[in-house]
This record gives C-alpha cells, structure tokens and sequence, in this order.
C-alpha cells in the first residue's frame, strides 16, 4: 500500500522512533471480538497487510475444522468506514479478505455494498455457510476499524477458536503470492453476492410483527437517526415490512459518513449529546419517540418525550425490560397453552438488569444468565434452539437486543422496528414507553439500576485492588460488609468461587485473564465490578431489586445510591488507588 508505506519512510527519514514503536512494537490481539484498533501502518494498526495476514491464518483454520469450506463458503460483509489518510476502508479490507479465500478455492459471499452488522450472522445460517467476516468498529471513534468473525453456529467466535485463530495468524504472516491483486476476484466464479438476502431477512422480520392493523392506522410518529453509519435504509424498509409509515431521517446523519461529522462520539450509548439533532428534528414535527441506531447498527436506543417536555433516553436495561415483557406478551397471546412455556427462553449478560428473572417467576418460563458479551448469549441460544428450545428474547445493558432468534447476535434494526410496534399499540391505548415500564416495575417489582466506571492505565494496581478485595480482612476472606450494607453471597468469575453454591464453584465459565467480582446484598442490591476488555476502565453494575408491591422508587433509588457511595469509597477507593472517575 503505497500510503502506508509513504507514512513508514517519513517516519523513519525522521527519526521519530517513539511513533514507529507505536506502529511496529507488538502485533494486534486476536481475542474473541476478533480485532479493533485505528487504521495506519504497522502491525498494531489496521491496514492492506495486517487484514491480509489475519484472513490467511483465519483461512488456514477453517480449512483444520471443516472438510467441506470449498462447498460451504463464507460470507463477508463490511460498514462504511474509510481513513483516506493510511487508504483504509471497510471496503478495501473486505475485498482483500475475499481474494485471500478466493485465491484458496474456498466460495465467498460477499455484499456488494454496506450493511448492518447483524446480516453476517444471518447470512451465515441462512445460507449455512461456515463462517462470517464484519468489517466494523461500530461505534469507536472514526479513525478505527475492526475484524469481527462468526462460526458456523451463527454466533461470534468464543474460545479455544479465538486462540486456535490467533496461532494461524502467527503462522502464515508472508502475503500470499496473489495476496495484494483483488481484482483477481472480480471475474471468479467463486464470489457471490447475497442479493436476495435483504429480503429474505425482512420476510423473517415479517413474523415478528403482531398489530399490523394498529400499524397501519397509528397516528405515532417516529425520528430515527443512524448516527452517518448504515442504517438508515434498513430501519426504512424494516418499517415497511410493518406497515408502518416510515420514520423522519435525522437529515444531517442519515448518509454514511466515516468523519461523522456532527458527534464527538457515534455512539447512542453516551445518551443525550449524539441525539440533541434527533430532539431537534422530533419537536420540529412533534415526534414522540427518538429511534437511534450505532453506525454498524447492530445497536438501539429509544428517547420518549415527557408531558414535562423532557426527553427521556431509556437505559438499556429499562429498554430490555420493555422489550422482553412485549415479546413475552406477544407471544403468549398466540400461545395461550401453560404447557409451552416449559420450552420458553429468555436471556441476558450476568451485569444486566434482573428484571427478566423476575418476569419468568412469575410467568413460568425459564431464564439463564450469561457472561458479558453477545458471544456468550448467542452461542448459549444456539445450542437451547438445538435442544428444541425457544428462546424469545436476550439483551445486554449496553443496548444490545436479540429479539428475533434467526440473528443470534445483538440487531438494531429488529429491534428499532419491534419498539416502534410496542410504542404504537401503547399508544392506541393512551399508553406511553414509560407508563408501560412502570406498569412492569409495579408487577413484577422494582428494578433500578445504575452503573460507571473508573478510569486506570495501570494493569498492577487494578490487580491490587482486586487481590485487596479477596484479601479483605487479611486473612484470605471476601468482605463481608460494605460500609452498612451486608453481604450475603460472593461469586469472583476471575477465581471461580461462589459461596451461593453447595460446593462453592461459580456456575458460569471462569476466565483468569478478566477481573469479576459480583456482591450480593441482603437488601435485594446485587453489585459486579469488573475490568474491561478494550478500554482501561474498572467498570461497576449496581441494581436494586425490590419484590413486586414496594412501589416507593424514590426511596429505592437513596437506597441504591447510598450502596453505590459505600462501593466507590470502600471497594473501588478512588483516592487510594489514583482511579480517575467517568467524566460527565
């Protein structure tokens, strides 16, 4: 690549040593989210040479686990990302990574122009390929990329594949003779595109629609931005599959755009400051609801405006909680026979809400916990479908939703199309998203959450501080207190101890590699610190669950902030441990 080859001579001409030992000092990790990192020159960037070494040993490793690749094939796919700096796109990346399969003989599927993030692993069982490549860093600021990498189950990769991948990729590190020349798969008989896909995947969509006739006559309007990714045609035509009249554009963000312009972030997750155009636009045309998707749309959050004139961005648990009652509701409409339920799912991220547990209580399905992470959600699905299960509804507090099991990965655009069904037979009942979700917490109990993290760069202290909390009392013991809050059980997934447990061994799958701790109170709070595995941050989930009837969520949220205070001073004790706070 010529301009990333330009950026290493002026480097080197210069002698500018520190940058070059940025670029060239280690080599990417391959993990279990595949890979993300900025775009540039040098092994720890994303540029022509690195896709292609990590296409090659991903090639190699599917070739030791599955006889049949040349037949079954793979599909690709990719955002609209590009740094024209360094001549990366989310484009260019996807091309080269089909001459590498294409150069081996192997079929590659590759769309022709951009799409959500949840179409690979849709494509993946729909035409029962054997693995799906996403070039996307979804909502990381502009300059990055990313390699995202689903097996032939349709869910994202989880271990030993991550490892396995990893040494191919250390194994074949010289370019393939033809690995450079992607015109080659212009002409070949071996590159597809996935033309019907699109429809195929909105005539699934199809079925999850259970009020056509409240959608065709709703008087609700919607806003919906894409935050310049790709998701404005999507959620578009998902509305269509619904009848439901198309949602307004946020003009300014509708069309793809890698500089993303009008947000310092793209990530709806931040909450107010990426929609601010998307309130603009909805008071304009007196819009209710705000739809916003990431730019992979693969996420969604929703904002309803209060009779206060406040808008009201839902959490991503408040919003699991709402679209897990609807799916449940919904489906048990058309199921009315108590005996089904025996077969019925839901599922979320062991640092999500609780709510759905509280759900299945009462209601008679099962519900299971996961570790953080779609992967572990997806994968989990994948095998209770197997087992002849359904599974309804997953979620993860980071405004992740699966809501329709043929993607078995987090989908913005199912899950923007199915809220704006809710939002459309709540209104037909003079209901709002938020009298709806208060219904919930009335019937099923409180749930409130809060959750933040700290900031650390230091890999030595975050250890300290978590060996200090196994090591509380000095003599190898858990805490057994948290300022006036009591303890009641432990689980560390770091160590794989749980005293809940009759033989005091965690359920779930431990990893040594990631600190986790979760608290449980007598109180009804449940607390989990953790560390994440992309940025240097101590996270915390903190919830108070309270039994259905106390109806008081003003004093439930003093209760859960005075339990947060005592966690940040005694846990996470920011100020001996020079842990900087989230910036508001």
């Amino acid at each position: 690549n010529p301009l990333t080859l330009e950026t290493v001579k002026q480097l080197t001409a210069a002698g500018r040593k520190e940058e070059l030992q940025k670029c060239f000092g280690a080599r990417m990790e391959f993990g279990t989210a595949g890979l993300r990192a900025p775009m540039g020159a040098g092994i720890s960037c994303m540029n022509d040479l690195t896709i292609i070494q990590t296409t090659q040993g991903f090639c190699r490793y599917l070739e030791e686990q599955f006889s049949d690749l040349k037949e079954r094939g793979i599909v690709i796919s990719f955002d609209a990302r590009a740094h024209p700096p360094s001549g990366g796109s989310s484009r260019r990346f996807a091309r080269l990574a089909a001459t590498t399969f294409i150069s081996k003989g192997v079929p590659v599927h590759l769309f022709s122009d951009i799409t959500p993030t949840p179409f690979v692993p849709y494509t993946v069982l729909h035409l029962k390929l054997r693995a799906g490549i996403m070039i996307t860093a979804s909502h990381n600021p502009k300059e990055d990329s990313g390699y995202k990498v689903y097996w032939d189950n349709g869910a994202q990769i989880i271990s030993p594949h991550d490892k396995g991948i990893s040494q191919a990729i250390e194994q074949n590190l010289e370019p393939w003779p033809q690995a450079w020349d992607d015109s080659l798969i212009d002409g070949s008989p071996l590159l597809h595109s996935p033309t019907s896909i699109s429809n195929d995947y909105f005539e699934d969509l199809k079925k999850y629609c259970f009020h056509r006739s409240v959608n065709r006559e709703t008087r609700e309007k919607f806003v919906h931005t894409s935050v310049h990714g790709v998701g404005h045609e999507f959620v578009q035509a998902a509305f269509k599959a619904f009848d439901l009249a198309p949602p307004e554009a946020v003009p300014q963000q509708k069309d793809p755009d890698p500089e993303f312009p009008t947000v310092k972030y793209p990530n709806p997750e931040e909450g107010k400051g990426v929609l601010t155009l998307s309130f603009a636009l909805a008071d304009k045309i007196k819009a209710k609801i705000v739809l916003a998707n990431d730019p992979d749309a693969d996420r969604l959050a929703v904002a309803e405006k209060q009779d206060s004139g406040e808008w009201r961005v839902f959490s991503g648990n408040e919003l699991g909680a709402l679209l897990g009652w609807w799916l449940f509701t919904s489906w048990k409409e058309k199921n009315p026979d108590r005996n089904a339920l025996k077969d019925i799912y839901m599922l979320s991220s062991t640092v999500s809400s609780k709510i759905l547990r509280a759900i299945a209580l009462k209601e008679g399905f099962h519900f299971e916990e996961t570790l953080t992470g779609f992967k572990w959600m997806g994968n989990r699905a994948r095998q209770l479908i197997d087992q002849g299960k359904t599974v309804l509804f997953a979620f993860e507090e980071a405004i992740g939703y699966m809501c329709c099991p043929f993607v078995l990965d987090k989908d913005g655009v199912s899950a923007a199309v199915i809220s704006a069904e809710l939002a459309s037979f709540l209104a037909a009942k003079n209901l709002s998203l938020s009298q709806q979700l208060k219904a919930i917490y009335m019937e099923y109990g409180y749930h409130i959450t809060k959750a933040s993290y700290f900031i650390c760069h230091d890999q030595g202290i975050i250890r300290k501080l978590f060996e200090n909390l196994r090591n509380y009392d000095g003599k190898s013991n858990y805490p057994k207190t948290c300022g006036k809050f009591e303890i009641s059980a432990i689980r560390d997934l770091t160590t794989g101890y749980d005293n809940s447990q009759r033989d005091k061994k965690a359920v779930l799958p431990t990893s040594k590699s990631s600190q986790m701790i979760t608290f449980t109170f007598a109180n009804g709070g449940v607390a989990t610190m953790r560390t994440s595995g992309t940025e240097p941050k101590i996270k915390y989930y903190a919830e108070l669950c309270a039994p259905p009837g106390n109806s008081d969520p003003e004093q439930l949220k003093k209760e859960l902030d005075e339990l947060v205070n005592a966690i940040e001073e005694h846990f996470f004790q920011p100020q001996k441990y020079n842990l900087q706070p989230k910036s508001e």
